[in-house]
């Protein structure tokens, strides 16, 4: 739950830092916060100063995500122009065997043993689809869903078009020019919906066409897609570049997004209300307005690229993508990113995917259950590959591990080619 606020402060002369999972999502969702007047912050990027002041208060025994964003509030805190008081870390939480839905508790201990028990944390949970944020702001969760769903549409054109670049880094800068732009309309308090939503429409426009209108190398590519547990698979630190390092060995890569995390929440929640007997209560009716409301807005925002992403669909019927799953990994008995992850491997399959990468931290039981059930997928799916990568922050030989990988996706697209022209 949101910790309540203390003294009747609220967020009011807070410094609220968001963990820096990717570079788009925290960027956006901080500056929705900003619309309420709050002091939001990304955390700083990752060094190795990060897990070493992670590693002085941790056992070991706690995932590889811990680590990191643990590290780098420590980094805010160690910062001589940090007030503790006023210093507050926005930490939401999930459901399921994920140990990160308890290092909001692990944090906030953390920060009582170091003597800084005025630092709060702020962790909305996945049990309740994050509708706690409403407690905020009225009109807070729905600026926060279009932040979402607007860095993911950021993110996939980038990805998109960033192995075609002839000029390295224009692909980046064009989109992050874009980000820049989509933050200034999420922060203005004084933004309606309707202006709100044409200022986002404008800058993600924008962006699409000064990507269209870059050099690009004609070549094709294998398309990797990239799934596994949410924080390891989009943050670059944590999976040490592993979609950059695809795209430099030849491949292009399918992350699998945010927004869709946020949508499974949405369908768990209503299956604890039906297991509860308020199918028909006024809590399910107003989680199915706030979710027509909220597909509406991201039908909106995805409107411009059809075209763009034709082929590249994301699922959003998502207790029938979930169903799909079943012969596997049953959603109503296995929760968290292990079912996203399979869910998304038959989805994938079916858009022409020549191979996949699932992305987790060491012992990470998503990851350990859903690569238990990936050899029978494979040989389901043809022979699809699929290879499962883990992440402590220890060295690897990652290149060699990813280019083998790359030939084998190679001859899977060859053998799909040879069977369509059969």
């Amino acid at each position: 739950m949101v910790e309540p606020p203390r003294g009747g402060r609220g967020l009011s002369g807070c410094v609220l830092y968001i963990p820096r999972m990717s570079e788009e999502g925290p960027r956006l969702m901080a500056a929705a916060f900003r619309s309420l007047g709050v002091d939001a912050r990304v955390s700083p990027p990752s060094t190795a100063r990060t897990r070493a002041l992670a590693a002085r208060h941790l056992s070991g025994e706690e995932c590889y995500p811990a680590h990191v964003t643990l590290g780098n509030f420590l980094r805010v805190l160690e910062d001589p122009g940090c007030d503790p008081e006023r210093t507050c870390f926005f930490l939401p939480n999930a459901e399921g065997p994920c140990r990160f839905g308890q290092y909001a508790h692990l944090f906030r201990k953390i920060f009582r043993d170091m003597g800084r028990p005025e630092v709060r944390v702020i962790s909305p949970s996945s049990r309740y689809g994050y509708e706690e944020l409403r407690e905020l702001d009225a009109a807070f969760e729905r600026r926060a869903w279009r932040a979402l769903v607007t860095a993911d549409i950021l993110r996939k054109l980038r990805l998109m078009h960033r192995p075609y670049e002839l000029e390295p880094g224009a692909v980046d800068r064009v989109v992050d020019a874009g980000l820049a732009d989509c933050e200034r309309v999420l922060a203005d308090p004084d933004l309606s919906r309707g202006p709100l939503m044409r200022g986002l429409v404008a800058a993600l426009t924008g962006v699409r066409d000064r990507l269209r209108a870059l050099p690009r190398d004609p070549g094709e590519r294998p398309l990797i897609g990239v799934v596994g547990e949410i924080f390891c698979r989009l943050n670059e630190f944590s999976n040490e570049y592993v979609v950059r390092r695809i795209e430099r060995l030849g491949g292009e890569a399918w992350l699998s997004d945010i927004t869709e995390w946020v949508h499974y929440t949405r369908v768990m929640r209503r299956e604890l209300l039906a297991e509860q007997g308020r199918r028909l209560s006024g809590q399910a009716l107003k989680m199915l307005l706030a979710e027509r409301v909220q597909t509406a807005d991201e039908g909106v925002l995805l409107a411009p690229f059809r075209e763009d992403f034709a082929g590249r669909e994301e699922p959003h019927d998502m207790r029938r993508f979930l169903d799909a799953a079943d012969p596997y990994l049953p959603f109503r008995g296995c929760l968290g990113e292990m079912t996203l992850s399979v869910a998304k491997v038959l989805w994938l399959h079916e858009l022409g995917i020549d191979g996949i990468v699932d992305v987790s931290p060491f012992t990470c039981m998503n990851g350990i259950i859903s690569e238990a059930v990936y050899p029978r997928m494979s040989r389901d799916l043809g022979g699809l590959p699929i290879r499962s990568l883990y992440f402590d922050g220890t060295e690897a030989d990652l290149d060699r591990d990813l280019g083998m990988f790359l030939e084998m996706a190679r001859a899977q697209r060859r053998r799909r080619a040879a069977a369509a022209s059969a």
